[in-house]
């Protein structure tokens, strides 16, 4: 019998909040709101039945009033309520609780309704009368994605504690710019494109686009597009479908289906196939897509973002990508501009590496020498903030005192005219001594020795050394 039209069973509890059951889909919150008590009661039993934990409510304000109390992974609401709409509650519900999934249910199904529910933000849409394996069906696709969400939220917890966050404040006008572009980015729900240098942030930017967004509570996914072949590419976007064969595994989601609600960051984007960059072109212009072998269109809602470091203009006359492609995507273009031009952050992004690598190796973090500073400003940066993040690692590896000097950097940028004060250069005789003297005490193992070699009395030198910083 179908569950809107099944009559109460004995022993099933009224309208107050339901406890587990036995766990068979696991445990999820979730609430039904319809004024029909039967339904209510219905579905409440059925849902108790696959291990959730129910509330019923018989109007929005008892549905609103149960989500400030605490919150809920799904929401089944009917279309029609006695003294309101279904589906002007459906934006309240939302804002309650953002990270709902909410189910409209209705026995006045019509494509009309079933639009506009989904236009306003529902998971799905269910007519009544529905059975007991549809309502299995949603429960297991909600706790399918709260299970991914958990598990996309654990990776991100660890890549925190094992990648060094890059700081997104900046002494430079030019960096300035571009975040003031990305935050103006962030609150408008549009394709957005990085260009830039290989190693100059995009992924970072692109990652705080997604936190600053309304999908910041979903997931952000990043595809490799250079180290990927096409069908493996287009099998990891889109998925595969299910085979035919007795006994062979069913289709697999692929991440635009398990991004969904947040951002796909397409890493390298000149890289991708044109057949793939086809696919793209229509997911972007009707948010539709088929998995790899399959004909049956499927929905999705997620953000693009992309990131090159190639010439795409170039790359659409040589016939290596879609034109198209490029404007669906270029909706907002962000220019990264290479440390090279954001000289001011070289020395804050080294001391920001520094501490965190300090602390992975369970060392106090160390100080930069204004010669090591100085070092730093004078190079090139030709691999961007990767080759600063990769050379402070090295140094903290190699130096195990409280002072990063040159001497701990890669030997092309130690050796570099400006890389450290020398006796005839274009330093002040309070630079020279206080490098020479910082040597010393480096290489000596007590006050006394290194005032010896000095020719400093010891008081002095406690005082010079107290008034440098060391």
């Amino acid at each position: 019998m179908a569950v809107a039209n099944a009559r109460r069973a004995p022993g099933t509890a009224g309208d107050g909040r339901g406890g587990r059951a036995g766990a068979r889909t696991g445990s999820l919150r979730v609430m039904v709101v319809d004024d029909e008590q039967n339904i209510r009661r219905t579905l409440g039993m059925c849902l108790r039945g696959l291990g959730c934990e129910v509330e019923l409510a018989a109007t929005g304000a008892a549905a609103l009033d149960a989500l400030r109390q605490r919150p809920f992974d799904l929401a089944f609401c009917d279309l029609r309520l006695e003294h309101e709409s279904g589906l002007g509650l459906l934006p309240q519900l939302l804002a309650e609780r953002p990270g709902i999934d909410v189910v409209m249910i209705t026995a006045y199904a019509s494509i009309d309704s079933a639009v506009e529910a989904m236009r306003l933000g529902a998971r799905d849409y269910l007519p009544k009368p529905f059975t007991p394996a549809q309502i299995r069906g949603l429960v297991e696709r909600t706790l399918e994605r709260r299970t991914l969400a958990h598990r996309l939220d654990e990776v991100e917890t660890r890549l925190a504690q094992e990648t060094p966050e890059v700081m997104l404040e900046t002494a430079s006008p030019r960096m300035r710019s571009t975040l003031q572009i990305v935050e103006r980015a962030a609150a408008h729900d549009v394709p957005v494109l990085f260009r830039g240098e290989t190693g100059s942030g995009k992924g970072v930017l692109a990652h705080a686009l997604h936190g600053r967004s309304a999908r910041r509570d979903r997931p952000f996914t990043t595809v490799s597009c250079a180290v990927l072949p096409e069908e493996r590419l287009a099998a990891e976007l889109f998925g595969q479908a299910a085979r035919t064969a007795p006994g062979a595994p069913g289709g697999t989601a692929g991440l635009v289906e398990t991004t969904e609600g947040g951002t796909v960051f397409l890493d390298e984007l000149a890289e991708i196939s044109l057949p793939v960059q086809a696919r793209l072109v229509r997911l972007l212009q009707e948010r539709r897509f088929e998995r790899v072998g399959e004909t049956g269109a499927r929905t999705a809602d997620v953000r693009l973002v992309a990131a090159t470091s190639r010439d795409l203009e170039a790359a659409v006359k040589a016939g290596l990508l879609r034109e198209d492609l490029l404007y669906c995507l270029a909706v907002m273009e962000v220019q990264v501009p290479p440390l090279r031009d954001r000289i001011e952050d070289v020395v804050p992004l080294a001391r920001s590496f520094a501490a965190f690598f300090a602390r992975q190796a369970q060392r106090a973090a160390p100080d930069l020498s204004e010669a090591t500073e100085r070092m730093l400003r004078a190079w090139s940066w030709p691999g961007n903030v990767r080759e600063l993040r990769n050379a402070v690692e090295r140094a903290i590896i190699l130096a195990p005192g409280h002072v990063l000097e040159p001497e701990a950097f890669p030997e092309r940028m130690s050796a570099h005219p400006a890389g450290a004060v020398t006796p005839g250069g274009d330093f002040t005789a309070e630079e020279v001594e206080r490098e020479h003297a910082l040597r010393v005490l480096a290489r000596t193992a007590t006050l006394e020795e290194a005032s010896r070699i000095l020719d400093i009395d010891v008081t002095t030198l406690w005082r010079k050394r107290k008034r440098w910083g060391r």
